[in-house]
């Protein structure tokens, strides 16, 4: 398999996702495109993306909304997240009684920010970005240095999945673990997070 992200299905793996979903759930408030960026910075995930101040803004605001944007797939319907650039809020749909919420697939927005091809970069250094994106929430996450040394095998294993897993079913696999192990949901568990995401690591 290829070091670098799976883009089998049309979609990167942005690494942003979690923080982000970590954020909004802590938070519990409104937030905006650039108060995100700045929490995100203070984390020290989030770095400088281009020498030039406009290019640098575009390429943040990019990179977390696209997150926000798969992050809104992965919690409906049991969460709703509120996508606009300067109303960004997650809550229960049960919260808002008498409120129908649905996912627009079509909405304009949505549908540039999950083109990559919108981010204006080749594709290797999108991949190499996301990489090092990866490698400082790995970091961030820290934990026993123990689970570093898996295999594919055990990757798959771990996943649940049989070595002729294809790459579409091993990035579904982990974004079903991932959201159900995160430390932020009710059934979550911070070291099987972990060990999820070094499973991960291996496979993408």
């Amino acid at each position: 398999m290829d070091r670098h992200l799976d883009k089998s299905d049309g979609q990167f793996e942005n690494p942003l996702v979690w923080p982000l979903f970590e954020v909004l759930q802590e938070a519990g408030q409104e937030w905006k495109v650039h108060t995100l960026s700045s929490h995100l910075i203070e984390k020290g995930l989030l770095t400088q993306l281009d020498e030039s101040p406009d290019k640098d803004l575009f390429k943040r605001n990019f990179l977390i909304m696209n997150a926000l944007y798969q992050l809104q797939t992965e919690l409906y319907p049991e969460q709703w997240l509120q996508v606009e650039a300067m109303n960004i809020q997650l809550f229960l749909v049960a919260e808002t009684e008498g409120s129908t919420y649905a996912i627009d697939t079509t909405h304009p927005l949505r549908e540039y920010y999950l083109e990559w091809t919108n981010y204006q970069v080749e594709e290797d250094e999108v991949k190499r970005l996301l990489n090092e994106f990866w490698s400082n929430y790995r970091r961030y996450l820290g934990g026993s240095s123990a689970i570093t040394s898996i295999d594919r095998i055990q990757a798959l294993k771990l996943f649940g999945l049989s070595e002729s897993a294809t790459a579409k079913d091993i990035r579904k696999q982990w974004r079903k673990l991932a959201m159900k192990h995160h430390p932020d949901r009710v059934t979550g568990n911070a070291d099987k997070f972990r060990v999820m995401c070094e499973a991960w690591n291996v496979l993408r």
